[in-house]
């Protein structure tokens, strides 16, 4: 389980108005909430939360937010940023609860290099590049490894394929596919040129035979 931690500061005024007073100052309005508490209105060091979401993965990190001295173990749910900046205008934070399980998507790192790519000049296909899953906090897993190393040119992994941790549910689809080898392309394109090779030459416009002109005007008289 990967684990950061992070200072906020509970805030009592809220408002669009006051908000906007938050983030000129060098703060981001966020909140915490969960189900055993009421939401609670926070404030950030803009350049402080900018520092660690450049060095986590923070839809599955566990963030332990110190709170005008008490520490509570939470996920980071929402991160709103400005339409046209890269400007952060809102953070929510849900607070974890030990026991119960949580939903959060986790990357997919894949191991080893396939057969078809390897001994065939396959390619490999990487269609999903995390998964969601149901977890209890302190199991959710940094990232689901992925063994692409017996696949050759045409065959894949689904997600029903993955071999999840204990105690680790995922939530999609178990025909989504994962990732699958592919031929490369110059074995893709060979038969189109090959058919285009053996098709009969088109044939060749009749030629037009004229008469000299000097037999053309005898005729007309």
């Amino acid at each position: 389980m990967a684990t950061a931690q992070f200072t906020a500061t509970p805030r009592a005024d809220v408002g669009t108005g006051m908000a906007r007073k938050l983030r000129q100052s060098g703060q981001v309005p966020a909140i915490i909430y969960g189900h055993s508490r009421e939401p609670q209105p926070l404030a950030l060091n803009t350049r402080e939360f900018e520092k660690l979401l450049d060095r986590i993965a923070y839809a599955s990190t566990v963030i332990e937010l110190d709170i005008a001295g008490k520490t509570a173990m939470t996920l980071i749910r929402e991160i709103q940023r400005h339409p046209f900046r890269k400007e952060i205008i809102h953070v929510d934070f849900q607070e974890l609860v030990a026991g119960e399980k949580v939903t959060v998507s986790v990357p997919l790192v894949f191991v080893g290099v396939p057969d078809g790519v390897r001994n065939s000049g396959g390619i490999l296909d990487q269609v999903m590049h995390e998964i969601s899953i149901h977890v209890d906090p302190s199991m959710i897993p940094n990232h689901i490894d992925v063994d692409v190393t017996p696949l050759t040119i045409g065959h894949g992994l689904h997600v029903g394929d993955l071999k999840l941790p204990e105690g680790v549910e995922a939530l999609d689809d178990e025909e989504s596919t994962v990732c699958v080898v592919t031929a490369p392309k110059a074995a893709e394109e060979a038969p189109v040129a090959e058919a285009a090779a053996a098709a009969p030459e088109a044939a060749a416009e009749p030629e037009l035979i004229r008469k000299p002109k000097a037999e053309e005007g005898a005729e007309a008289e």
